[in-house]
Order: structure tokens, then C-alpha cells, then sequence
């Protein structure tokens, strides 16, 4: 079903959609960015459309709603444990083409990768629905367009905005509560991006890791982990036992986000570590997104949004080092 309608006639879907979703999308907080004259635009809950930032990048993803910072997994006393609960309302997400491309990674690392799907994820990832937000410009440091991430289908509901009107294609029926007149349109998507990569096909990851253009990271790289966090696929995690002062027998079993980039995320009983550098974790990210994710599920992990680029405080660019990984291989073949 695809229709266009007004603002008001908008928020009263929203409104009747709300009886049964929680509803989130980016919002803007003022001056609750990196500086103190600077917005924050992460994902919260809203109530009408003139709450939604349609402008500007978020500066964090939306996995958190799927893949929470710190979730609590089950409590536990001496003799037994008990699963924690989840709140029983679905979850309505609006978000752009390569954050719903990001989802899509995260479901193969937590549902597809083994034998037995992450139970924790799985019963979080059911509730949610999506709603695809046309992006028709680029954005500062995105390449979607060369990760194959701009344009995606797989939503419940795609949504344009053209001259103060709505248009919607409303694929999922739990969701055709809005009002308004049939039309014909398409859900835009960004064509070009300022900046383009290509990813070499032939790369042979032991003559990667052994060049020495890695070691510049060594000095550049603060290992703030940041990269990681505002990522659209990262998942690493670790887990952590929280003891009561009240009682040390009781407590509860927390997953929390991890870095790759930090110290200590490669510790090992004995005192031993992998990657200390912080080019060899450097590597070790880069490596993972454009070549041994997409040798296990056949595309690239990365999604080309640009985040890590924009919140890098030592102004590290993820696409700058595909190139120079690029022209490395070139370099081998010829």
C-alpha cells in the first residue's frame, strides 16, 4: 500500500500505532555533543513527527535498540537463576538504508553464525519492525554507494518527504493504520557519495597484515574504541558478573559492549595478550570488515555509513585505509 498524507494525518497513525509500539528514531539533543555548542543526534523514543531529525546523520547507530550497551541476561543466588524479563511491546525503528544493512550483519553474527542462534538477541530482535527513511543526499564521510548499502527493501514501511507531504509503502499489515491518497512513488536513495572505495577481491590477508602500513596507527590511534561504538556492525561484547554489597551469593550476569581498538580486549589468563599495537588492532577491524566477513557470509561487513570517520578524535579515516589497502594489492599484482 502506498499513500501520501499531511503531517496531522501522520501523527495520528503514529498515535494509534503507539497502543502497541514503542516507537524510536533519531532525535536531536541540543548542545549534548562532543563540544558544548554542539548537538547530540542519537535514537530515542518519540510521539510525532516533528520529533524525528530528518537532516542529519545520527551520530550513533540503532543497534543499541537490538543489541543493548549493558542487557542483563538472567539473575542468579546460590541454588538458582532466573531469566530477566523484556518488556512485552513491540519496538517500531526509523532509520536509513545502511543502518537497516547494518541489522541485517548483526542478525548473521547472532543468528547465523553456528549451530545454535543467540537466544538473547532472537527474543529482542522478534519485537522489532522497521521503517525506512529515504535518504536522497550523502552525508559527510559516507560511501554507502561503493558498500552496495544505499538502497535496501527489506522494510515494513518505506517513508519520503516532499513539499510537507508524507509518502509511505506500507508493506506489513499490523501497520496500515495511516489515512490517506493512494499514489505511485519510490523510496529514494543516495546514487553517489562524495567519497568512493573499492575493495580489492584478490586480497591475500597475509601479505596485508605483514605490510608496514599499518604501523602509522601505532601513533595515531588513542584506542578510545569509539570507531567501534557509533559503528552500524561491530558486536563484540563481554560479559560481566555483578555481585550485590547486600549479599556476595546474588547477583546478575551482564553482557556489555566490547572494543577491539582497546587495551585489554585481548587479555589472556598468564598475562599474554594479542595485539598490543594499535596498529595490529587497526588491522585486525579493517581486515575483519572488508574481508573475513564477507568470506564466511559473502559481502562486506562494513556498510560504508562513515560514523567511525566522523567521531575519530584523531581524525583516522576508515575509507582512506581501504584505499591504501587497495593500492597495496594493486601494487602486489603488478
Amino acid at each position: 500500500m502506498k499513500i501520501k498524507l499531511d503531517i496531522d494525518s501522520f501523527n495520528k497513525g503514529l498515535e494509534a500505532l503507539k497502543k502497541e509500539y514503542k516507537i524510536l528514531a533519531p532525535v536531536l539533543e541540543p548542545f549534548k555533543g562532543t563540544f558544548s555548542d554542539t548537538d547530540l543526534i542519537k535514537y530515542g523514543e518519540i510521539n510525532s513527527f516533528e520529533e524525528i531529525e530528518f537532516n542529519k546523520k545520527s551520530n550513533f547507530s540503532p543497534k543499541e535498540i537490538i543489541l543493548p550497551i549493558s542487557q542483563t541476561l538472567f539473575y542468579f543466588t546460590e541454588k538458582e537463576y532466573k531469566e530477566s524479563d523484556i518488556d512485552d511491546k513491540k519496538i517500531l525503528v526509523f532509520l536509513r538504508a545502511c543502518d537497516l544493512h547494518g541489522v541485517k550483519r548483526i542478525d548473521e553474527i547472532y543468528l547465523n553464525n553456528g549451530n545454535e542462534k543467540d537466544y538473547f538477541y532472537e527474543r529482542l530482535r522478534d519485537k522489532v519492525k522497521f521503517v525506512l527513511i529515504g535518504c536522497s543526499q550523502s552525508f559527510r564521510n559516507c560511501f554507502c554507494v561503493s558498500m552496495g548499502s544505499n538502497k535496501c527493501e527489506e522494510y515494513n514501511m518505506g517513508l519520503n518527504i516532499r513539499d510537507n507531504q508524507i509518502y509511505l509503502d506500507i508493506k506489513d499489515d499490523s501497520l496500515k493504520v495511516f489515512e490517506g491518497e493512494n499514489t505511485e512513488f519510490e523510496v529514494d536513495y543516495v546514487k553517489e557519495n562524495t567519497i568512493s572505495v573499492e575493495i580489492p577481491e584478490n586480497l591475500n590477508p597475509i601479505v596485508v597484515a605483514k605490510d608496514p602500513l599499518w604501523d602509522e596507527y601505532d601513533q595515531r590511534c588513542i584506542a578510545c574504541g569509539r570507531c567501534n561504538f557509533v559503528c552500524p556492525t561491530c558486536t563484540c561484547f563481554t560479559m560481566q558478573d555483578i555481585y550485590y554489597k547486600e549479599n556476595e551469593n546474588v547477583g546478575e550476569r551482564r553482557r556489555v559492549w566490547a572494543s577491539c581498538q582497546v587495551d585489554g580486549y585481548t587479555d589472556m589468563a598468564g598475562g599474554h595478550s594479542f595485539r598490543q599495537k594499535q596498529g595490529e588492532r587497526m588491522r585486525f577491524k579493517v581486515m575483519h570488515k572488508i574481508h573475513d566477513f564477507n568470506k564466511r557470509f559473502g559481502y562486506h561487513m562494513c556498510v560504508g555509513c562513515g560514523r567511525c570517520d566522523d567521531v575519530c578524535p584523531q581524525y583516522i579515516s576508515f575509507s582512506s585505509c581501504i584505499d591504501k589497502v587497495n593500492d597495496l594489492v594493486n601494487k602486489e599484482e603488478k
